[in-house]
């Protein structure tokens, strides 16, 4: 029972059973029969429509509120259907709106499917007629879009997007870009064009970015829509000195946090590589009388991070760190998606350029290899669909600042680079979630943090991953952004420190005239001074031991011998899944292989480093199946197909073997279309059948 009572707990159910085969034992965690825990009789298990009787009287249902709590959710007959995670959240906030709370904070991790379950829970309160006319609200153009075409689809013609500052009153569901209905000017304050009672719903997207400060945008929009039930969504709930959405919304109905979301296995887990260079971690200081590369005497002083892309500019640094991101993605994959995060637009025009010349022969093929995206270049946000489009090749690089930071669905990004400095747990928070959607059908299943600037230190940080804390709600007289915080604050003042250090970011004004802003430096050396790689492990704690010493200890722990590992690899259909659900726990067999050896196969690997087995490489593995003339038995063209997936094999895996995707590529195709291949050996269920005699001989010594 108290392992059932741990399941309930986790899936937000009032009723957990156990049995011993002779009785039920049930526990009430409602407690509405005035028992808690009864034992039952094995033909007396109670019905549904008796459970809901007792869970409804429980909550004191009304039989409007029972109408509403009742509402099915949408479904498309796609066989999708929303997560536990996301049924509890709307479950919560559906039964919270029914009992008449006005409103909601729901926490949920990047990558956890807010919008969706925004969607879900505006159906169930549209369709049953608890709200009749909603607003869902968003900051970045790029979210009301993918929310219009994608999960809020089937409201139809039901729905609409502000637009050209013009209010259509003849729809039910509206969806807009909050400075699509606000502005300086009166005027210009579309939102009043609505009388302040017309949506009875609002819905704030990503509410940290601004409606948790007494004097937003948002916050006005808000107040003015005061009679309606209000709900703030957010991965990252802004908890500061004088900004607090936990003052304006009360605690989080439910929260789903990163850490959860990995080791449910809904959100990728990742490795840190964190890299110091020699110049940020000792300083430089200029000696008598250098000047710049333009000839401006450089002002005597020790120089260090805090300088760096601001006011001081060391071009060999740049090149350095473009050097390294590509070493990597040579070392895995030259068109996995990455994302550059840089201090400010010139630092990432200028990282943009480095990147460009350290990847001249892909650059030179197609200039979208490496873009920048940034809130002043129309031609990097024109390709921002293309980056997060998993069908689309193109941006594989992409640098920014902050217009990244949030929002952004890159279902496939593999690499996060952080060469920026970030003392804000929101941002960090943001930016660490470009990378944790998982998408199976394009391998994406973990991804890599790349820190240049002792970012990654924030997962150290007690209030990563915790619950948020209301620190101070601001009195009268408070200031409305302290000093500590001016240079997070999250604004849409986001590049403006590409101008200078001297530039003041709540006034926004230029540096004086006379002073140099930057130095542009580019004949001071760099070099990389300290490197390593951390892992998350099962806890969602970075660990520092070395990937070999994780890996065996790992392994170990999910096999305990031998013989356990080698009966799983022998019987599963698909070798690739138990690959997956190593990485799932973070062994990162290609990382490994780069320590061990290229050349051998995750099922050598894992033998090898956990239980100190020789390993054979790819090609030793091929040559002897070779030998065996195992493959006689077939005609010559199912023969050669083989050899050529046993080629395949040796080349790069047993990932290609098991896809039916490697039929489409060369040499494959010189047999035929897919459908061909496979009715050279008499139907697909044949064709798997010989794969798995090949992947039978090729780990024969195994068996």
């Amino acid at each position: 029972m108290q392992q059932a009572l741990e399941y309930a707990e986790i899936l937000d159910v009032p009723f957990a059973y156990s049995s011993n085969g002779d009785a039920f034992l049930e526990h009430d965690r409602t407690a509405g029969c005035g028992v808690v825990e009864r034992q039952i009789p094995l033909d007396q298990f109670p019905t549904p429509d008796a459970l809901w009787a007792r869970y409804s009287a429980a909550k004191g249902y009304t039989a409007r509120q029972e109408t509403v709590i009742t509402q099915d959710y949408y479904y498309d007959g796609s066989g999708k259907s929303p997560r536990y995670y996301q049924l509890i959240a709307i479950n919560r906030t559906v039964d919270a709106i029914a009992r008449g709370e006005r409103r909601i904070l729901l926490v949920m991790a990047t990558g956890t499917g807010k919008t969706y379950t925004a969607f879900q829970i505006i159906w169930r309160l549209w369709k049953s007629g608890a709200r009749k006319r909603i607003l869902f609200l968003v900051d970045r153009n790029i979210l009301a879009d993918q929310t219009k075409t994608n999960d809020f689809k089937p409201f139809g013609q039901a729905m609409t997007k502000i637009t050209h500052r013009t209010a259509d009153k003849a729809f039910e569901i509206y969806l807009s870009l909050y400075q699509a209905v606000t502005g300086t000017e009166e005027e210009q304050n579309i939102y009043k064009q609505f009388s302040p009672d017309f949506f009875d719903l609002v819905v704030i997207d990503e509410c940290h970015r601004g409606s948790a400060a007494d004097d937003a945008a948002w916050r006005k929009i808000l107040e003015y829509f005061s009679s309606a039930t209000q709900i703030g969504m957010t991965a990252t709930p802004k908890e500061t000195k004088s900004v607090s959405n936990i003052e304006y919304f009360g605690d989080p109905i439910y929260t789903y946090s990163l850490r959860q979301g990995i080791s449910d296995g809904f959100l990728a887990p990742y490795k840190v590589i964190r890299i110091g260079i020699d110049k940020d971690l000792e300083g430089w200081r200029p000696e008598k009388g250098k000047t710049d590369k333009y000839g401006r005497e450089i002002e005597d002083r020790e120089y260090n991070d805090l300088d760096y892309d601001r006011s001081l500019i060391l071009e060999k640094r740049t090149e350095l760190v473009a050097a390294r991101i590509t070493e990597f993605l040579k070392a895995t994959d030259r068109f996995a998606k990455a994302i550059v995060f840089c201090e400010n637009i010139d630092h990432a025009e200028r990282m943009r350029q480095a990147l460009v010349n350290a990847n001249f022969d892909l650059a030179a093929t197609n200039s979208r290899y490496v873009m920048r995206i940034t809130g002043d270049n129309d031609e990097g946000k024109a390709q921002l669909d293309n980056f997060i489009d998993p069908e689309s090749t193109f941006p594989v690089i992409v640098t920014t600042s902050q217009l990244m930071s949030t929002g952004v669905d890159a279902q496939t990004c593999h690499l996060i680079v952080l060469d920026k400095r970030i003392h804000s747990m929101t941002e960090f928070k943001q930016i660490i979630g470009r990378g944790t959607r998982i998408n199976e059908d394009y391998n994406k299943l973990f991804f890599t943090i790349m820190d240049f600037k002792r970012a990654t230190a924030l997962f150290a940080d007690p209030d990563f991953d915790g619950d948020p804390v209301q620190i101070y709600e601001p009195g009268a007289w408070d200031p409305v952004v302290p000093p500590d915080d001016v240079l997070n604050a999250d604004s849409v003042l986001e590049d403006l420190s590409g101008y200078g250090d001297d530039i003041d970011p709540l006034s926004a004004e230029a540096p004086p005239t006379g002073k140099p802003v930057k130095y542009y430096v580019d004949d001071v050396e760099v070099i990389i001074a300290t490197e390593r790689v951390q892992y998350l492990d099962a806890d969602g704690k970075l660990i520092t031991e070395s990937l070999k010493d994780y890996t065996r200890k790992t392994v170990r722990k999910a096999y305990s011998s031998l013989n356990a590992f080698l009966n799983a690899w022998n019987g599963a259909e698909r070798k690739q899944a138990i690959i997956e659900a190593l990485a799932g726990q973070g062994v990162f067999l290609d990382e490994l292989a780069e320590q061990v050896g290229r050349d051998y196969d995750a099922f050598d690997l894992v033998c090898h480093v956990a239980f100190d087995q020789p390993p054979l490489t790819r090609r030793e593995r091929a040559e002897r199946v070779q030998k065996r003339h195992v493959f006689a038995r077939y005609g010559d063209k199912a023969r050669a197909v083989l050899q050529a997936l046993l080629q395949k094999y040796a080349d790069s895996g047993i990932r290609s073997v098991e896809s039916l995707d490697i039929l489409k590529v060369d040499p494959l195709t010189t047999f035929g279309t897919p459908i061909e291949i496979i009715h050279l050996f008499g139907g697909k269920q044949n064709y798997l059948a010989a794969i798995h005699e090949l992947e039978t001989e090729l780990y024969l010594e195994a068996a």
